[in-house]
């Protein structure tokens, strides 16, 4: 599962996400902007998201939940109060039972990537400028889970949870965002490290 180091500047921010989830969701119909804002706030990959069913997800009201991904071994992921909120009225308005796909497809089965990526593009081009399109930036769906990646390191969650939550390893973590690990970015309470790494008293010869 090698992947290259990432360039920050190549990562969405924040304010891009949401500006996109904000357009998909007022310009586009069925399960599109429920799946990319939960590849958005869970790292999911497409095809982790298109198996999740109803059951897989707990979704208490005004708190963090989270979502069984039943791939390989098997992780669970938190979704944050917000996507909670999202994917209660989605399942909702949809009238899914639990034994349902969590997002269905306009035909029968799992949402496809010709879905979902055309609500993709045509919301980079909306909100996106020109050059940040003609940059590449956001071109792969998957920029959305390199961007919740990037938000969690960021918060201070550790290498190894980030690890366990996407399904990685934490030298994967390491050396896909290396910009997270920089020595100079640390603080470090020099007092504490010489307390901890202090010898004993050696008598004077």
């Amino acid at each position: 599962m090698s992947q290259p180091a990432i360039d920050e500047s190549s990562l969405l921010s924040a304010d891009h996400v949401r500006a996109i989830l904000e357009w998909i969701q007022q310009e586009s119909a069925g399960a599109a902007f429920p799946c990319l804002a939960s590849l958005a706030g869970t790292a999911l990959s497409p095809g982790e998201a298109a198996s999740v069913r109803v059951h897989d997800v707990t979704l208490p009201d005004g708190e963090f939940g989270e979502v069984l991904v039943r791939a390989g071994e098997g992780r669970r992921v938190p979704v944050s109060p917000d996507l909670v909120g999202v994917l209660r009225r989605w399942i909702d308005g949809a009238d899914l039972k639990a034994g349902d796909l969590l997002f269905p497809g306009e035909r029968d089965g799992p949402i496809t990537s010709s879905e979902y990526m055309r609500a993709w593009r045509q919301a980079r081009q909306a909100v996106l400028s020109p050059d940040e399109v003609q940059a590449g930036l956001g071109e792969q769906v998957s920029s959305l889970r390199d961007s919740c990646l990037d938000r969690w390191l960021k918060a201070g969650v550790p290498a190894w949870g980030v690890a366990e939550w996407a399904g990685v390893s934490a030298s994967w973590i390491a050396l896909r965002y290396p910009h997270r690990f920089r020595l100079e970015d640390v603080e470090i309470d020099w007092d504490h490290l010489e307390e901890i790494m202090g010898l004993p008293d050696f008598p004077e010869r």
